[in-house]
């Protein structure tokens, strides 16, 4: 048996005697505790106690009657000192006898056992079970306090086990949910000593495993949102179950019934149009369906355009308005203007219209953009009517410029001819006079 110093212990005992032989009713009958070796003759201090009150070296009582074979004692103030083995023996003159093949060993600790937790029943979702923590009570006159975190003040029991001991219990009994699992039950067992001056501390926990089917099923998509005919779409689902998830299902809806698409907590395909999807989850506990994902196809913008108001040539300082247009799905989030250059194009505004006072002629085109891609529009010309004046008078100076020189070489070839053609006609003139 184990004890707890500054404490108690209650030893229960029972004896017969042999077949034939019984006990002197005449007589007193006196019990006897001898220590470590039971031939007291040899070694008169190992009785530490006789009920006769001739030995009384350690603090034990007769709380039964010994007369009636009930030798149950109480061994008070214990310390370290007092562990060992220990026999029996009655005295009923002239019936003397010792137990001696019914050794007691006796352990006195300092520290005070764990209590135990047990549970009964089936550790899974929605079953009832019955969660008790019992602490060894050595000493039944100041048994241990029990106290645990399932529920305050609960109430105490003492009970007597089929060894005559005593075990002091708490117990509840709760139906379980997943919410259970790895709650961890913590009970405390103060136990008196010193005659209740202090008390001696033990503890001892214990994790619920709860069983349970699948929970917090869910499925996410990648990429998200509306994806091209054509794209690579991963669609993955988890959930939590104990034990784990032992199949995933996938299944696209139809307005027939639901089409099974494939197995495992991955799928991946190419979208080909856009469908409802979703999956179930299962254990040997039951199964989870997650809710719905939608996959939806779109398309980077397409027939993006531009048009300009008022068209064709503007005057220096108006104002002129440029509209960009697309068609896309989901629609376009963002527009941008460009203005081309001759090193790189130049980002001048975003939206799909754009308003400005003209200062100088340019090439202008905007970009689409969604989630899907992005186009470019054709570009459209802007023209400065002075420049187009500039560009004329500057025509004409050249073909002013050109016209003058033509005629200045016209008149010097025409000059050059001139002198050529004089001399000759007065050499025939002297010709003439000769003859």
């Amino acid at each position: 048996m184990e004890a707890l110093t500054g404490s108690c212990l209650q030893i229960p005992c029972n004896f017969s005697v042999k077949q034939g032989e019984k006990l002197n009713s005449t007589t007193t009958t006196f019990g006897v505790w001898i220590k470590n070796y039971p031939q007291f003759g040899l070694y008169p201090n190992n009785v530490v106690f006789n009920s006769s009150g001739t030995v009384s070296t350690y603090p034990m009582s007769f709380t039964g009657d010994v007369s009636q074979k009930n030798c149950t004692t109480l061994f008070s103030s214990l310390n370290t000192t007092y562990t060992d083995t220990y026999y029996f023996r009655v005295e009923n003159r002239p019936f003397l006898a010792t137990a001696v093949c019914d050794v007691l060993q006796i352990t006195v600790k300092d520290s005070p056992p764990k209590p135990r937790i047990e549970i009964s029943g089936d550790v899974k979702e929605k079953e009832s079970v019955s969660i008790s923590c019992s602490a060894s009570t050595p000493c039944p006159h100041s048994p241990p306090q029990l106290t645990w975190n399932l529920q305050p003040d609960s109430h105490h029991m003492m009970e007597e086990n089929t060894d005559r001991t005593f075990t002091t219990r708490i117990h509840k009994s709760i139906t379980l949910s997943h919410e259970h699992d790895g709650f961890i039950i913590n009970c405390s067992a103060r136990y008196p000593v010193n005659e209740g001056k202090d008390v001696k501390t033990s503890e001892e926990r214990k994790t619920l495993s709860v069983s349970y089917a699948p929970k917090n099923t869910s499925v996410s998509i990648s990429p998200s949102g509306r994806v091209s005919a054509g794209s690579r779409v991963n669609l993955t689902c988890s959930s939590r179950a104990k034990p784990p998830v032992s199949r995933f299902t996938w299944f696209r809806t139809s307005r027939d019934a639901p089409i099974k698409v494939s197995e495992g907590d991955f799928y991946s395909f190419n979208v080909t149009d856009g469908g409802v999807y979703y999956c179930v989850a299962t254990n040997q506990l039951g199964d989870q369906t997650s809710s719905e994902i939608h996959q939806l196809i779109g398309d980077a913008p397409k027939n993006t355009s531009t048009s300009i108001c008022p068209s064709g040539r503007v005057s220096a300082g108006s104002r002129v308005n440029l509209t960009c247009s697309s068609r896309a799905k989901p629609p376009v989030r963002r527009f941008t203007w460009f203005k081309t250059s001759r090193d790189a194009p130049i980002k001048v505004s975003e939206g799909d219209f754009y308003s400005f006072n003209v200062t100088d002629g340019g090439v202008y085109y905007c970009v689409a953009t969604n989630q899907l891609g992005d186009q470019t529009s054709s570009e459209i010309h802007l023209t400065i009517e002075g420049d187009q004046l500039v560009g004329a008078q500057l025509i004409v100076k050249v073909l002013g410029i050109i016209l003058l020189v033509s005629t200045l070489l016209i008149f010097e070839c025409w000059l050059k001819s001139r002198r050529c053609t004089k001399p000759q006609e007065v050499r025939h003139q002297k010709r003439r006079d000769i003859s």
